[in-house]
């Protein structure tokens, strides 16, 4: 492409600076320009739920690339900027300065934001959301003055929120509005052994507990559920999910679903304009459907992708989803998102706390858990690619090798 040819990235995360190194690394010579609305280069989310959390390590350890990276590739990071508009037919972006910048391609990885919990608006004494490196250390400075604290969410980020409050000494109450922990994530079946975990190391967990108010005016004092019963607390963290910022694409006339919807090459509706990580709605054709993923694996690989194809590149995007979490002494990854189950089977003996869950549907692998046993993933990982048909009784078997089963349906 030609030197003078200008790629501009919005969003200055995990997603946003692993697509300037792709493309350069893809060869581009013309401007990159990165714009970000917080203050710090490209960095990754995972840590500021654990290490940073807990002050086991500096905010700085998240740092993406090094800083030296952005110079020597010419890549230029415009931080403390909000994207206001894309004029897409004029190929420019009004920025929150005033300025105007123009584009030949455009990459939005605009990510998402907390979703608020009304009874909970940030600000009030005592109510924590986490998102950022300085809600990270906020909240991890709070945490060490807390003593009983409620967390608000039992997903993934709020789990981890929890573990780390534990290992600073506070009691904990995990506040669940549905039946049962990580109801988007996991099956019921194996979101028990979460909650086991949980339970092991102290955690009081409240499922189906409907929050409705926060009590206390100069400080916290109590949750409030809906029944009226209240959950004493002098610290809340509100992990409920997030919304993709999609608004900004869609003002610009882009076609949205759950997010910024993109075909198999990262490319929105709008021309040369592309979309990657928290905030696309992508197809999968391992998974045979759309979807929007909240994770590191997607962040960076779809970007790769995203920044690929601005380059000229024509490979799709089909990845088997991937997550992970660490929580106390365990290691959670899982394979897949199945949309459903029709059973589950396990392989090792959870009381070990190093075991493997399987999803089944249709007596096909669609999904798969490991605790502990991360070095198994990648070949539960291809028996979800290969849609593998796998009796449950080998599946369960310890006592024969997965990569085995993998290399007898190669």
């Amino acid at each position: 492409m030609a030197a003078d040819t200008s790629f501009v990235i919005v969003g200055a995360g995990q997603a946003g600076g692993r697509a300037a190194e792709a493309m350069r690394g893809a060869g581009f010579a013309g401007r990159i320009l990165l714009i970000g609305e917080e203050p710090h280069l490209p960095y990754e989310r995972p840590p500021l739920s654990k290490a940073v959390l807990t002050g086991e390590k500096p905010a700085e350890s998240t740092a993406l690339l090094p800083p030296a990276f952005y110079e020597e590739k010419r890549v230029e990071v415009r931080g403390s900027t909000r994207v206001e508009a894309i004029d897409a037919a004029r190929r420019q972006l009004t920025l929150s300065d005033g300025g105007r910048v123009e584009y030949s391609k455009l990459l939005l990885a605009t990510g998402g934001r907390v979703r608020l919990l009304p009874s909970a608006p940030p600000g009030r004494p005592g109510v924590y959301y986490l998102r950022t490196i300085a809600d990270s250390l906020a909240l991890g400075a709070a945490l060490r003055e807390a003593r009983h604290v409620a967390v608000i969410g039992g997903g993934f980020l709020g789990l981890e929120v929890a573990a780390s409050a534990v290992k600073l000494g506070s009691r904990v109450t995990v506040l669940e509005l549905m039946p049962d922990l990580l109801d988007r994530a996991m099956a019921p079946e194996i979101a028990r052994y979460v909650a086991e975990l949980h339970r092991r190391k102290g955690v009081e967990l409240r499922l189906g507990a409907r929050v409705a108010d926060i009590v206390g005016t100069t400080r916290l004092e109590a949750v409030e559920l809906g029944g009226g019963e209240r959950v004493a607390a002098d610290l809340a963290v509100v992990a409920i999910g997030i919304i993709p910022n999609s608004e900004l694409a869609h003002a610009a006339g882009a076609a949205i679903g759950n997010g910024i919807i993109v075909d198999e090459l990262c490319r929105t509706s709008l021309p040369d304009v592309f979309a990657a990580g928290d905030v696309a709605d992508h197809p999968n054709p391992i998974l045979g459907r759309r979807l929007r993923l909240e994770s590191w694996q997607n962040a960076q690989n779809q970007a790769i992708a995203a920044a690929r194809a601005m380059c000229g590149g024509a490979t799709p995007y089909a990845e088997v989803p991937w997550f992970w979490s660490d929580q106390f002494d365990c290691n959670i990854q899982m394979v897949g998102a199945p949309a459903a189950t029709d059973a589950i089977v396990v392989r090792g003996e959870p009381a070990s706390g190093r075991f493997l869950c399987f999803n089944l549907a249709g007596g096909r692998v669609v999904g798969a858990t490991a605790f502990n046993m991360g070095g198994e993933i990648r070949f539960a990982r291809k028996l979800v690619e290969l849609k593998a048909a796998v009796e449950p009784d080998v599946l369960s078997d310890s006592a024969r090798k997965l990569r085995d089963v993998v290399a007898a349906l190669s």
